[in-house]
């Protein structure tokens, strides 16, 4: 996830988009960069780092200009550096264009333009879209960028500036947010409304499939057939704070609505459905190594540690493969038997937990290989792994980790269908249909998310509480855990998970008409024991939340309250479960008057033992 902000008026444009970019940090911190037109000159400043390494590069070499476009960069196609920063030029330096998506289809358009000659100088898939847009220019700038993106497979938002038409910005958007805003003969570009809010309260957010063409005094709006497209402008009036939130009472709340476009990023451009393959160009694992490992290790903390449990029942399923699940911590200090043939799988949000860091150097030390599942782009676990899958969550500002953890899962279900296609332990076409199934999965999580309201009802019933369980069976328990630490972090209760079955060895006890049982009632060979397992709750006077698939008759009759998830596969309903949840801890922390973004005690990042 990128920013980009831009400027186009009578005044000059850098200060502007200077504090545009310090609004948009938060959605990118590796790289930034400018470019600005002045006397139909184009000029292009950009650095790795942030944007206060931008201002120091501009305090030393300024440029200038009263039409100008930044970008601040969260990697996603090439390393954090000065080539693969923003805003990216075409052969002759008179093309620029920022970009925040991912082009799916990069490597076959940049083969293509490359054999017409065209001279490539970073690793991005958004280079492609600079020389397209060269290769289709013919005296209209409008026009170009539209054939471009005709050929273009995947999202982004973007912003192009040229020397062949110095008094206009062309803008365009399919997947990733792009808003127009309009001053006193000036208007502004931003990926979000907040960061254009000190300047203007009045504009237009472009829908996919839409580009326009922006002058200081007028904007004209087209689809990509180039028909002229007609819409009224809107006046925004959030407040400053609750701008920097999208409108959403708190982070928390608006990353756990931001999971379906999240798992898209982290699914785009890596999977090829109809033909089954899944790219993940940073594992560094050949199909020679993965047929060597004989035993994987999942290390983590907290979250992470969760994602890694469900990790160790989809290894064990698909690749057939000895999984298991350590504590970063334990891990480290407790003399792994681990070798050469062992795949060590650490996996983080930030990269950069000291337990989780102590865990990799133990494993390489005994010549194990180690690939990590990092959120950060050159984090220290990135960089220390042999190979890497970045989930592609975008920055988690809340401390509740939920965005990351459901696009954990995500890579983990596609590693282990990459495993399983290598070894041989699952066919191409179960490949197939499995890779089809994850696809469906964002669409399922937006379907959830319309329940919100009726969860918020549920937390507000039970907000009260003191204790509460959470019980779950297969890969319904890992679900059970994460809940009940999301209900902990945020809300102050106690909750405890447990595999459903292990409650009459002792949890039993507890229940009585004051303490919620939440129970993942989700399809699969288990469903009759869980079943059974509700029913010793209720025979006690114990209180039933259930989360279970949709039609689900049974359910209902047994249950005092129940949360509806769309029907999906048994691998991948953890990924579903966990949302309603995600929510079910917010709305009680939220009701109790908890410090929902920053609970007491805690960090987003454990950089210390």
């Amino acid at each position: 996830m990128c920013g980009i902000f831009g400027y186009i008026g009578d005044k000059e444009s850098i200060p502007f988009v200077i504090e545009g970019l310090k609004k948009l940090e938060y959605r990118g911190y590796d790289s930034a960069g400018i470019a600005t037109l002045n006397k139909g000159n184009l000029f292009v400043s950009k650095c790795l780092g942030k944007i206060v390494s931008l201002e120091e590069l501009l305090s030393q070499k300024p440029i200038n200009g009263t039409i100008g476009i930044g970008h601040t960069r969260w990697a996603t196609h090439g390393r954090p550096s000065h080539l693969n920063s923003h805003p990216h030029q075409d052969c002759q330096g008179k093309i620029v264009v920022v970009h925040n998506g991912i082009i799916e289809n990069y490597l076959e358009l940049r083969r293509e333009l490359a054999e017409a000659g065209h001279k490539f100088t970073s690793a991005t898939d958004t280079e492609v879209l600079a020389h397209l847009i060269e290769e289709h220019l013919d005296g209209n700038l409008l026009i170009a960028v539209r054939k471009a993106l005709h050929k273009v497979r995947g999202s982004y938002a973007l912003a192009v500036i040229s020397e062949h038409d110095p008094e206009k910005i062309i803008v365009a958007r399919h997947g990733s947010p792009l808003i127009i805003g309009f001053g006193e003969k000036e208007c502004f570009i931003s990926s979000d409304i907040p960061a254009m809010l000190k300047y203007t309260g009045k504009i237009i957010k472009l829908e996919n499939g839409e580009i326009a063409e922006v002058g200081k005094n007028e904007l004209k709006l087209f689809n990509l057939l180039g028909e002229k497209v007609e819409r009224e402008t809107e006046l925004v009036s959030w407040d400053p704070e609750s701008a920097e939130k999208g409108g959403y009472s708190h982070f928390m709340l608006k990353e756990i609505h931001e999971q379906p476009n999240a798992l898209r990023k982290t699914i785009e451009g890596r999977v090829e459905a109809e033909s089954n393959l899944i790219h993940f160009d940073e594992l560094n694992l050949s199909d020679e190594e993965i047929r060597k490992i004989n035993r994987v290790v999942f290390t983590a903390c907290g979250t992470s540690w969760h994602a890694g449990l469900i990790g160790e029942y989809l290894f064990e399923q698909f690749a057939k493969l000895p999984a298991e699940v350590e504590y970063a911590a334990e891990f480290r200090y407790r003399h792994p038997i681990i070798d050469e043939n062992t795949l060590v799988i650490a996996i983080t949000q930030s990269g950069e937990t000291a337990d989780t860091l102590g865990a990799v150097w133990e494993a390489k030390a005994q010549n194990a290989k180690v690939i990590s599942i990092c959120n950060v782009m050159g984090s220290s676990i990135a960089r220390e792994s042999h190979g890497v899958v970045y989930t592609n969550a975008g920055p988690e500002i809340g401390v509740a980790s939920t965005k990351a953890f459901t696009t954990q899962l995500t890579v983990i279900y596609l590693l282990a269908i990459i495993f399983g296609k290598r070894r041989g332990t699952i066919s191409n076409s179960e490949a197939t249909k499995l890779i089809n199934e994850l696809i469906e999965i964002p669409q399922k999580i937006e379907q959830t998310l319309y329940q919100e309201e009726e969860i918020k009802r549920i937390a507000n019933k039970f907000h009260r509480a003191t204790n509460a369980l959470y019980l779950g069976r297969g890969k319904g328990f890992p679900i059970a855990l994460e809940g009940a630490l999301k209900l902990k972090e945020v809300s102050y209760i106690h909750a405890e998970g447990y595999p459903a079955a292990e409650m009459k060895h002792g949890p039993i006890a507890l229940i009585d008409q004051n303490m919620p049982v939440v129970v993942l009632a989700l399809a699969g060979r288990r469903y009759d024991k869980i079943m059974g397992n509700i029913e010793e709750v209720k025979a006690r006077g114990g209180i039933v939340i259930a989360v279970a698939c949709e039609g689900d008759q049974i359910i209902a009759e047994k249950a005092d309250e129940v949360i509806f998830i769309p029907k999906t596969s048994e691998s991948l309903s953890p990924i579903l479960a966990a949302v309603p949840l995600q929510l079910l801890a917010y709305h009680i922390a939220v009701k109790r008057g908890c410090h929902v973004d920053q609970p007491r005690n805690l960090a987003k990042s454990v950089t210390v033992e």
